[in-house]
């Protein structure tokens, strides 16, 4: 089976890196499409087929349209052949049915919002597939995002809040882990070693709620000694307000993606 992408920029690339990096997928059955030759370049290493002509993307049997919002009608609209082909668009904001229309014709087509956490292998990918297809047609998408983490199948209408869990999240946790290390520096830390510790610790911390599976609210009061040093931090968080500025931001984030999705 052939996978062509149209687009290499970083989330694009990622995906073809980690599909290479998992075994599940050889390069030679990877095709790579970008107006832009220096991105193109970036993937020479991996062995994949490259080529500044969609038109040899569009040769597989999948196709990953991975690029801007803003350009993918025009990309769609030099899409001929579309029968017996899965179209996998990430772009954000576009749904399922108005990227149906801009097709003009019945296609298999699933909408998918990744997260930048795949280029480590560490993605979280929602697919949200159209109705025309199959539960095999899905499985090869799941194969493909499972190999830059983990992919979940979501009823569309959940995508915004989808998108603000996981889509854009990474951007509060980058914040979180870069504003602990500030703390560091204050107080004698170099930069490097305090981003080191935060990081590791969000790392730790989320791998303890998706292994152990304990509420995340059980695991915070373990941590938590009668008149110790943790507690202490918790509640000057909670007297700051510090869920209700994390909810805040999430509902900024989901009223964006429905305005977007207009």
């Amino acid at each position: 089976m052939k996978i062509g992408f149209i687009g290499a920029g970083n989330m694009g690339s990622a995906i073809v890196k980690g599909m290479i990096s998992s075994g599940n997928f050889a390069s030679g059955d990877i095709i790579v499409c970008d107006r832009n030759q220096d991105s193109l370049n970036k993937l020479s290493e991996t062995g994949v087929t490259t080529d500044t002509d969609n038109k040899t993307a569009l040769k597989a049997d999948v196709i990953v349209l991975a690029v801007k919002p803003n350009i993918l009608e025009k990309v769609i609209g030099e899409i001929e052949d579309t029968e017996n082909k899965i179209f996998i668009s990430i772009a954000a904001g576009k749904t399922v049915s108005s990227l149906e229309d801009m097709f003009g014709k019945s296609v298999k087509l699933i909408r998918v919002m990744p997260n930048t956490p795949a280029k480590v292998n560490s993605g979280m990918a929602v697919l949200c597939p159209n109705k025309n297809m199959t539960e095999e047609d899905v499985k090869i998408v799941e194969k493909i995002f499972n190999s830059v983490g983990e992919s979940l199948v979501l009823d569309e209408k959940y995508i915004n809040i989808a998108t603000a869990l996981h889509g854009s999240s990474p951007a509060y946790v980058y914040m979180f882990i870069d504003a602990m290390a500030d703390a560091g520096v204050k107080y004698g830390l170099p930069k490097a070693t305090a981003i080191r510790l935060a990081a590791k610790a969000v790392e730790g911390s989320a791998k303890m709620v998706l292994e152990t599976g304990e509420h995340p609210e059980k695991l915070k009061d373990d941590v938590c000694s009668p008149g110790g040093t943790t507690i202490a931090a918790v509640a000057s968080l909670e007297e700051n307000q510090f869920r209700a500025t994390i909810q805040s931001a999430v509902t900024a984030c989901v009223e964006k993606a429905e305005e977007m999705s207009k």
